[in-house]
């Protein structure tokens, strides 16, 4: 109820000031007319002065009242321009990632290279687990160019397009190849310290490229 009175009253004073602007208003014109000369017989004489006096008047009183208006439509017109903006980033987005998904629904080859350097890593991973070097050093080999790491770097290649994936590439060879080294030296901790970064680095690449839901065992 009290918010109720307190809406009314600001809103009957808000009529009572424009009214009482617009009494003002046409007074002070009023008052510039009869100050001109003018002929018995003729209209009021409106001079340069007299419109210049009226219309400054009705600028001034104008802008008491408007002046929150012009603050709001401001505001307004920001906010429809960040939204447009907000509406063409999510296009881009969404162009972007029916494009990606165009790419990897047509890389059939290079998906099979993925899901078979999954397999090999979780063999690798299960032996490193067990203590079995002997096993993991059978699975990669002595170094990164085995067969299926020379094949999972072509589809590294033809799949990874932003910095960001590109740089997940990096430190899973570069981690591979640290896992290498420590199964060939027979250094358990290292090995399986190298193996969570490399898997790591992999699941990584796979969220960026919308990967992640086709390959299996993950």
């Amino acid at each position: 109820m009290a918010a109720y009175i307190l809406s009314s009253s600001l809103t009957t004073s808000s009529i009572c000031l424009h009214r009482l602007n617009s009494r003002r208003q046409l007074m002070c014109c009023k008052a510039v007319n009869e100050s001109s000369p003018s002929s018995p017989n003729s209209l009021p004489v409106l001079t340069k002065r007299s419109f210049s006096l009226c219309l400054s008047s009705t600028l001034v009183l104008g802008l008491v009242g408007s002046k929150g208006d012009v603050f709001d439509a401001n505001a307004a017109i920001l906010e429809a321009d960040d939204d447009e903006e907000l509406l063409e980033r999510v296009k881009r987005d969404r162009k972007k990632r029916l494009e990606r998904q165009g790419v990897i629904n047509s890389s059939i080859k290079e998906t099979a290279y993925l899901q078979d350097l999954v397999y090999q890593l979780s063999k690798v991973g299960q032996a490193i687990d067990n203590n079995d070097l002997s096993v993991a050093s059978s699975v990669l080999g002595p170094n990164t160019q085995t067969d299926w790491v020379q094949k999972a770097n072509i589809a590294f290649s033809k799949l990874s397009t932003s910095p960001e994936e590109k740089t997940e590439v990096d430190i899973f060879n570069s981690s591979l190849a640290s896992l290498i080294s420590s199964v060939v030296k027979k250094d358990v901790e290292s090995s399986k310290v190298a193996f969570v970064s490399s898997a790591s680095a992999l699941e990584k690449w796979t969220a960026l490229t919308g990967l992640v839901g086709q390959l299996k065992g993950l």
